[in-house]
């Protein structure tokens, strides 16, 4: 598979009072085409950044191309599911919600807009909801309508920064497997930050530790087999590894 996303010696500096912290020094990435790229690692180690400086919310240096082209800022082929619930507008609608950002690509007509934002809540299952507002929703049910926004803009990447972790163990087991089953369905590059191993591994084709710097301690192919539960063949191994990985990681970053 061809590298979709380009990364080439990207660097993040912030200003810390009197000093400079580098964040993400140096970093090299490249992600192809489908692949559902897991980012674990440490509070700190940069994951987020990451994810901003994709998404063309930071100034950096280096380069960031997608399918070729240098970014140079925000654009539809690379939206972000954030963790927070209130990522929504709270003074529309879900279908208006979904809507909002269509209208701004400059799509005008009432029955192509109302046919993607129906197409969009069947995937995430959440139609009948069209004519509720944020408030009436649940955590669960407002991130499902953060991925419908995002899927109705058939971005070529998705970027999300721990989208489930705020989430009851069920409803985040739930959208696990919705996420998944849309991942194969969409003709769509994921990049997917969580805290939770068991998480990774079960979504992520692909599966990359992070250290602070901005450094890759650990960049794999997935192995096992889909659909992935801790019974499954080859999960205790990779399961140690990276465990071992992220606790020497965080304790080092603590000494």
């Amino acid at each position: 598979m061809s590298a979709l996303l380009k990364i080439e010696g990207l660097c993040k500096v912030y200003d810390d009072d009197s000093r400079e912290h580098a964040v993400i020094d140096d970093l090299n990435l490249e992600v192809a085409q489908g692949e559902f790229l897991c980012i674990l690692g440490p509070s700190g180690c940069g994951k987020t950044t990451l994810l901003r400086c994709i998404a063309g919310f930071e100034h950096c240096k280096g380069k960031i191309l997608v399918d070729g082209r240098e970014i140079t800022g925000p654009g539809t082929d690379r939206i972000m599911v954030f963790q927070d619930f209130n990522q929504l507008f709270p003074w529309l609608t879900v279908e208006k919600n979904i809507q909002f950002a269509l209208k701004r690509q400059g799509i005008r007509d009432r029955a192509r807009l109302e046919a993607i934002t129906s197409d969009v809540l069947k995937k995430v299952k959440m139609d009948g909801h069209e004519r509720d507002y944020p408030y009436q929703l649940s955590g669960g049910m407002k991130q499902r309508v953060a991925i419908a926004r995002a899927l109705a803009l058939k971005p070529a990447i998705i970027l999300m920064d721990e989208p489930f972790a705020a989430l009851d163990a069920i409803t985040r087991n739930t959208l696990q497997q919705e996420v998944l089953a849309i991942s194969q369905q969409e003709n769509c590059t994921f990049i997917f930050i969580t805290h939770n191993i068991q998480e990774g591994i079960v979504l992520g084709t692909r599966l990359m530790l992070m250290q602070p710097g901005g450094k890759i301690a650990i960049d794999t192919k997935n192995p096992i087999a889909r659909p992935v539960s801790p019974s499954s063949p080859g999960y205790g191994p990779l399961w140690d590894r990276l465990y071992a990985a992220l606790y020497d990681t965080q304790h080092a970053n603590n000494t």
